[in-house]
């Protein structure tokens, strides 16, 4: 990998997503030599990759450079590289680009699609975890209209404008209200010789009610804001297959549709490497325990979304947000320099600071730990809490500029097959292929 030899602690971080980041931040200027190595020579701002899906704005505003971020640092090294395993024995990560000793290890690989084992959706469905993937998903969706217009089967045109969303939590209700919007507001202007009225967004949840990590107040608010855009909510629906033409689910429900998005779950990311105890092999996340420490390592962490920190009000772990991401990465920063200097460490608490989703214009949930409120307020809430959390002065200042335009005209720019994306034999790619 070509790092120049230190007689400082070596500590290489493999992932560069919220944990890893802030990790690298609190890193900065200490007298260790850092390597970071990811897929990706950037850092994606998932909570809005919603909006570039559905072209409420473009990728670049939600991405920031990895290398931009420590290239402040001083001994700090970043690799674009995948990697392929962890060999405990030697100390050693084995990349792509080649193999590389470390003195201290932390995974913060993050997550990435559930399937629950469905093969056929899995491969005939459309995962939205990337930003490449959020452009096909884009390009299908723009594509599927231009696919409309030409076709004169009024069956194939109906399933070509039916959008099935399997999956109630934050980003399936995000993705949804998004889409209402998109046929509300822009689609009738762009295809004016398409009968808008016929086209669904069906959103399908296999629990007793939407976004149920949040407060049963802001649930219900969600919902009625849903419904009043028009979207068809399915709940106690489990869905079983897809062949690329027809969703069949555990009723008798099923749906024709020739787009679906799974937003259902997520699991760890993992690396291939650790002993099997030190898994938790339902969801495949790494057990750690409250300092961050891989269970059964001395100088192995894992933080963030593939860390499960089980605890009394965490039995399966902290939730997969951004949040204990965030702290879970701050804090291992201060730790991680304490005991390479033999002092204690800090025990990890999670503070939860709240939870939101938003549901379109003017219509938001936000859960704090001692009130829940929705509506206008509450969309004004969300923004700024999420304008801010973006890395980047310019890209701040795009999501503003973009955000009001959308506003003020009811309009997204963002409306490009930039890419365009064909389905083989109504096979999707995974995020392993792209």
């Amino acid at each position: 990998m070509n790092i120049p030899h230190t007689h400082l602690p070596r500590i290489v971080i493999i992932g560069g997503g919220f944990a890893g980041i802030a990790l690298a931040k609190e890193l900065r200027n200490k007298k260790v030599q850092v390597v970071l190595l990811d897929k990706h020579n950037y850092n994606t701002f998932q909570p809005l990759l919603y909006q570039v899906a559905t072209g409420g704005l473009e990728a670049g505003s939600i991405a920031f450079p990895i290398r931009k971020v420590i290239q402040e640092h001083k001994d700090f090294y970043f690799r674009l590289t995948s990697v392929q395993e962890i060999d405990t024995e030697n100390k050693k990560v084995i990349a792509e680009i080649g193999d590389l000793h470390y003195d201290y290890l932390i995974i913060a690989t993050g997550s990435k699609t559930n399937y629950f084992g469905n093969k056929e959706m899995k491969r005939n469905s459309m995962a939205m975890k990337t930003i490449p993937q959020s452009l096909n998903i884009r390009s299908l969706i723009l594509e599927n209209f231009e696919q409309a217009v030409l076709v004169k089967d009024t069956l194939e045109r109906k399933n070509l404008m039916n959008f099935v969303i399997v999956g109630g939590g934050p980003t399936g209700v995000e993705l949804a209200g998004a889409l209402a919007e998109m046929k509300k507001g822009i689609l009738h202007k762009d295809y004016p010789d398409l009968n808008l009225d016929k086209m669904e967004i069906n959103l399908i949840q296999s629990g007793d009610r939407i976004l149920n990590t949040m407060s049963e107040k802001s649930s219900a608010a969600a919902e009625k804001f849903l419904l009043g855009l028009g979207v068809n909510i399915w709940k106690n629906v489990r869905v079983t297959s897809y062949d690329g033409h027809t969703i069949t689910t555990n009723s008798d429900l099923s749906f024709d549709t020739a787009t679906v998005i799974w937003t259902a779950g997520v699991q760890g990311a993992v690396v291939s490497g650790l002993k099997a105890d030190s898994l938790v092999e339902r969801v495949e996340r790494i057990r750690v325990n409250q300092y961050n420490q891989v269970k059964g390592y001395d100088t192995i962490f894992a933080i963030g979304d593939i860390a499960s920190m089980e605890t009394e009000t965490f039995p399966n772990g902290h939730p997969m947000m951004a949040q204990p991401a965030l702290q879970q990465g701050k804090l291992l920063g201060k730790n991680i320099i304490r005991y390479i200097k033999k002092q204690e460490m800090q025990a990890f608490e999670y503070k939860d600071k709240g939870s939101m989703a938003t549901i379109g214009r003017n219509k938001a949930v936000v859960d704090l730990p001692n009130c829940h409120f929705h509506g206008v307020f509450a969309w004004f809430v969300w923004m700024v809490v999420h304008l801010f959390s973006l890395i980047g002065f310019k890209n701040k200042a795009v999501v503003f500029l973009s955000w009001a335009y959308n506003y003020i005209r009811f309009d997204r720019e963002g409306r490009l097959i930039i890419r365009p994306y064909k389905k083989r034999n109504f096979t999707s790619f995974t995020s392993d292929e792209i």
